[in-house]
């Protein structure tokens, strides 16, 4: 006769026979049910606790995505040169943000809701569009994001110009890299910071090399932030009302309108 709980090999001995379920106590979460079962008459195994059990799982996804970000910026500092977060911002964080009025604080609030929400913007393709003159805080917030974010995601910080030349460096006979291998390093990275859109001439040329990148970004739903120096009309005008749209439509323009940080911070230095 077969026990409930029992299943057989083929000589007809039980390979698993159910033990039913106990109460035990886990020393961190406390009790809960474990289910039992004796495997070829002589091993017999519990079921561990759920949540030490989703802890580990966690853990170990952690670390997947920890190792999976790490091998993309290594694929991205070997595509494009001068890739990483600029010396001058590696620190920069939300916490030493001079935030002293309503605007500021606003900003700021803003770039840390981005970087702790970085996963529903990351799966909607939603990013900001930071505005204002140089010395603002623009490019502090963004190297805030980026680093919020890491390691569990690679992101990218570039200027509009340094874009366009890693683009531009791919036409040479001797480039060991082709033009659609660095367009699919700059579209595939998970979050792409571009600083100082707006200080080049804006060339069609220069409109259509930035309109490659972010017209597949919004395609493929992949998150931007852009900084710029420029105004509303401005900023159309530099990167053409295609992308203009496109942007719009998926990104919070915030504007940094206060006075340069570099004024007294020089004071300071003195």
């Amino acid at each position: 006769m077969v026990l409930s709980g029992e299943i057989l090999n083929k000589t007809g001995a039980p390979l698993r026979t159910a033990l039913g379920e106990k109460q035990v106590n886990c020393p961190t979460h406390g009790v809960y049910t474990t289910t039992g079962a004796v495997y070829m008459g002589r091993r017999e195994i519990w079921t561990s606790c759920p949540a030490c059990e989703e802890e580990r799982l966690a853990a170990e996804r952690h670390a997947e995505a920890q190792a999976k970000a790490s091998a993309q910026r290594k694929h991205i500092e070997s595509m494009i040169e001068d890739s990483a977060i600029p010396a001058r911002f590696i620190g920069r964080s939300f916490d030493n943000f001079c935030a002293a009025n309503t605007d500021q604080i606003s900003a700021l609030k803003i770039a840390q809701d981005y970087a702790e929400n970085f996963a529903r913007h990351y799966k909607n393709g939603t990013g900001l569009i930071l505005s204002g003159q140089p010395g603002t805080g623009k490019s502090h917030l963004a190297a805030a994001v980026l680093q919020a974010i890491m390691p569990a995601q690679a992101g990218l910080y570039i200027t509009c110009l340094g874009l366009i030349r890693a683009i531009r460096s791919t036409w040479r006979k001797d480039s060991e890299k082709s033009e659609g291998q660095v367009l699919e390093t700059l579209c595939s990275v998970p979050l792409l910071v571009i600083d100082e859109v707006g200080v080049q001439y804006g060339t069609d040329g220069e409109q259509t090399i930035l309109f490659d990148v972010l017209d597949k970004r919004y395609r493929d739903m992949m998150p931007t932030l852009l900084l710029t120096n420029q105004n509303t009309d401005g900023f159309k005008t530099f990167v053409g009302e295609r992308t203009y749209d496109r942007l719009i439509q998926t990104s919070k323009w915030v504007q940094f309108d206060w006075e340069s940080y570099r004024p007294t911070a020089r004071r300071e230095a003195v």
